[in-house]
């Protein structure tokens, strides 16, 4: 048992300083990503915005008055 955890930790060993270096490339791929999210954010906000004015010109039939009616009357779960 002990000759298979000398192997092991032996296979396993940690690299060195200087065989470990940044690259360029997961530095752009880092600033491809933060790049896409930016975009995301802008186009989320767009969709957002252009959402609450077609909810405002009444594009999806909603109307002031039947949100405050449905409110007011209280449903009945009787059983009966």
């Amino acid at each position: 048992m002990s000759a298979l955890v000398l192997l092991t930790t032996l296979a396993d060993g940690v690299p060195q300083d200087e065989d470990v270096k940044a690259g360029w490339t997961a530095f752009v791929l880092f600033l491809l990503l933060i790049a896409a999210v930016v975009v995301l954010g802008f186009s989320l906000s767009k969709q957002l915005r252009r959402a609450q004015a077609a909810k405002d010109a009444g594009v999806y039939g909603d109307e002031d008055g039947a949100d405050d009616a449905a409110a007011e009357e209280p449903e009945s779960h009787s059983a009966g």
